[in-house]
């Protein structure tokens, strides 16, 4: 039998966050790695819990069944009780989803907006003013994520894939021990002056 073709899962508005970081006296000794909320994880938990409405209203805004609806807030769930049990980085990203009306960035400012008017052209910022926009584009936004940085040992050269918000200098290397180095990736955002 052949597994169930994903549908597409609509998403109003994408997080004003990429994650969260655990923090305290102990959070030296959480052991190590990501919890990934995806999207869609993400829209259940804040249609759900946030706005208060019902899996089946909830479903309908999200374009799957009631089912699937529940059955992505339960992993959603899932992976926060994990995160916060062991002391482990939420991060959010990911999923097979789309946006329910286009969504720009302002270069400027690096706000998001959207223009729920499809008739009315956006030519500026509606919070900087600024001319400088482009289309937000999700998958785009993917790829940059999926070409990562690396952490590479000064000494061998060994190269390993950076965890986001554990600075590589907290790595030792495998090989031989020393402690590795940041690599920034040509793709990444390079923070303004």
């Amino acid at each position: 039998m052949s597994p169930r073709i994903k549908v597409f899962r609509k998403i109003l508005n994408p997080p004003i966050i990429k994650g969260f970081k655990p923090y305290g006296k102990d959070s030296e000794k959480q052991k190590p790695g990501l919890v990934n909320l995806l999207y869609e994880e993400y829209e259940a938990l804040r249609l759900s819990d946030y706005d208060k409405l019902k899996h089946l209203q909830a479903s309908a805004l999200m374009g799957v069944s009631r089912p699937t609806f529940t059955r992505i807030y339960a992993s959603a769930l899932g992976k926060i009780a994990k995160a916060f049990v062991e002391g482990k980085q939420i991060t959010i990203e990911g999923g097979k989803i789309y946006f329910d009306s286009n969504w720009f960035h302002c270069c400027e400012c690096l706000c998001y907006f959207n223009n729920p008017e499809k008739e009315t052209k956006i030519e500026a910022c509606p919070l900087c003013g600024s001319p400088q926009i482009e289309n937000y584009d999700l998958t785009k936004e993917n790829n940059k994520l999926n070409k990562a940085d690396l952490c590479i040992c000064p000494s061998c050269g060994l190269k390993i894939e950076h965890q986001n918000s554990i600075p590589c200098n907290r790595h030792e290397c495998p090989k031989c021990g020393n402690l590795m180095k940041r690599k920034k990736n040509p793709h990444s955002k390079q923070p303004k002056p």
